[in-house]
């Protein structure tokens, strides 16, 4: 543990940590109390939700028009992206060859005639009219405020992008506005700053709610699945993002010590959109400019969400074989394909990772889209960890793309990670 000059207990990965524990502690032992803190953990995600456009729409402003060249934005924007379908379908793979050699849900031997429809149905109707051609007119708002109103994380980034150009473009007459909205961004930092402080309470609270609602002996048969999730998981950051960070030139293990306040926030909340402002903050900190930073972070939100990409191949395989579908290799290379689309429209918040994987099974038909409601009871606990896998895919990539671009030298970043 560093030493910070701090007691123990005024640590703060340290608090959330005691509230996660003690909110599956109430949640397991007084279940109806623990489903009473429900509010605690909705308050708090609220809190942060409503300061990420503002810092999203500021620091991408400000870094973008500070930048003056604008070949730099288009040459981060095609690494960013081809980083990210590398990453992503590496990360698919993964999860379907894991799935195919655990086989979790063979054995099942689920009739989809005795699932209740009506329990996936729901799903099913949200992953409606999720085509690629929806997703990308869906990135241009209605107007040009909507998005701060609705928190679209890709239709804030598509009118800060936009804006920027436009500053940009004003040269030296934009310097006045370029100081408001760096100062602007300095204060909604600031305010995050003390509503982290309240974290551990979210974090007691959002835990105590899942444990309470669902039980600890909720997970049943389905554990297996789960655990083969999570060892997917570890695999992928400590393997794959670990050789990443290596050839990178840092250690994936100081990397997630650096960010360990983020990752403990997030396993409360299951919502990585939780830790997107402090994940931003110390991107910056590390050195990484904040016109990478800006444009990383919040697109890979929507393009980088690795740890969905392993739940959707697993979870659509172990229904398959749960149900006694078969899949022949073409249909789970399609099913792949699919998930390459359908992923792209997901985001950092609670059970989107269970919409889009609605979507997914509604293009591949031979799979029973009522299969679903075997998943629904322990989709709660599989979305800590495809939110903690999603956060850190997008800090590597952020760090990754920054030493490509020649902002940090191997020496400043580890210095920084060593502190």
């Amino acid at each position: 543990m560093p030493i910070t000059g701090k007691p123990w207990y005024r640590i703060l990965y340290i608090q959330v940590l005691i509230g996660v524990a003690l909110g599956i502690g109430i949640g397991a032992f007084f279940p109806e109390l623990g489903k009473s803190l429900k509010p605690l953990g909705d308050a708090f995600i609220k809190l942060v939700k409503m300061m990420i456009a503002p810092i999203i729409f500021c620091t991408v402003v400000h870094g973008i028009a500070s930048m003056g060249d604008m070949k730099k934005l288009g040459r981060v924007g095609f690494k960013t992206l081809l980083y990210f379908e590398i990453v992503s379908t590496i990360a698919l793979l993964i999860g379907l060859v894991v799935v195919n050699i655990l086989r979790p849900g063979e054995g099942f031997n689920i009739d989809p005639a005795s699932l209740d429809p009506a329990l996936s149905i729901g799903y099913a109707q949200k992953a409606k009219g999720h085509s690629m051609v929806d997703f990308f007119l869906n990135i241009i708002p209605t107007t040009i405020f909507s998005p701060f109103f609705n928190g679209d994380l890709l239709q804030i980034l598509f009118i800060s992008i936009m804006m920027a150009f436009a500053i940009s473009l004003m040269g030296e007459r934009a310097k006045p506005i370029l100081d408001v909205i760096d100062t602007t961004s300095k204060v909604f930092f600031n305010l995050m700053n003390i509503v982290v402080k309240f974290a551990p309470l979210g974090a007691f609270g959002a835990m105590g709610f899942t444990i309470g609602n669902y039980g600890l002996g909720a997970l049943g048969k389905l554990l297996e699945l789960m655990i083969g999730f999570y060892i997917t998981s570890a695999l992928f950051i400590f393997i794959v993002l670990g050789s990443i960070s290596w050839f990178a030139g840092f250690s994936i293990f100081r990397y997630l010590s650096f960010i360990k306040e983020e990752i403990l926030l997030v396993l409360g909340t299951s919502s990585s959109e939780t830790a997107l402002p402090g994940m931003m903050e110390k991107s910056i900190k590390l050195g990484c400019s904040p016109s990478t930073v800006g444009l990383v972070i919040p697109s890979g939100y929507s393009f980088n969400l690795d740890g969905t990409n392993i739940y959707l191949c697993m979870a659509a395989v172990f229904l398959a074989q749960a149900t006694n579908t078969p899949l022949d290799l073409g249909q789970q290379i399609t099913l792949l394909l699919v998930a390459m689309i359908s992923s792209k429209g997901s985001s950092g918040v609670t059970g989107a990772g269970f919409i889009t994987l609605a979507a997914t099974l509604a293009t591949v038909p031979s799979i029973p889209i009522e299969s679903l409601s075997l998943l629904i009871g322990i989709d709660r606990f599989m979305s800590e960890c495809r939110a903690i896998t999603n956060l850190i895919g997008n800090g590597v990539a952020t760090v990754v793309i920054s030493r490509w671009e020649g902002e940090l030298t191997k020496e400043q970043l580890n210095e920084c990670l060593q502190k």
